[in-house]
């Protein structure tokens, strides 16, 4: 699975961190920045990552900032992207299994590397459940049209 990541100044401090868990569980990583911790603006590498994704030149993104809300919002406005800001393991399941979730945002401030490693882990392994969860992703999509 190839996965586009980046981060903002406040996610800088777990960027490294989770693109070698990526790796371990097998993922090809692309790093889109930035290269260090000096002051950036999230939507600029929220926008990278995005359109990645919508692209197919990535399978999923992964971003950071501090809170992983910023950086959902801005990569919830590429068409084709269905960003989610997550803090739990299970919220990351239900993301990918019920809404097909593509970019998972998370919080480099307030949640600690373990736990977006099985935040990363259960959004890069959960499969959507399609079925009814399906007609919704696709009403979900219809907004992109509007």
């Amino acid at each position: 699975m190839k996965v586009a990541v980046a981060s903002d100044h406040a996610g800088f401090c777990q960027k490294d961190h989770i693109i070698a868990y990526l790796c371990s569980l097998g993922a090809e990583v692309e790093d889109f920045g930035p290269g260090d911790e000096e002051r950036v603006d999230y939507p600029d590498y929220a926008d990278k990552v995005a359109r990645a994704v919508a692209s197919g030149k990535a399978d999923r993104g992964v971003l950071l900032c501090g809170t992983g809300l910023g950086m959902a919002l801005t990569a919830d406005k590429v068409p084709g992207i269905r960003a989610v800001a997550v803090q739990t393991p299970e919220f990351a399941r239900l993301a990918r299994e019920h809404n097909d979730a593509n970019v998972v945002c998370l919080s480099g401030r307030f949640v600690d590397p373990e736990v977006n490693e099985e935040v990363v882990k259960e959004f890069m392994t959960t499969d959507f459940a399609g079925g009814r969860h399906a007609v919704r992703v696709q009403k979900i999509m219809e907004e992109d049209k509007r």
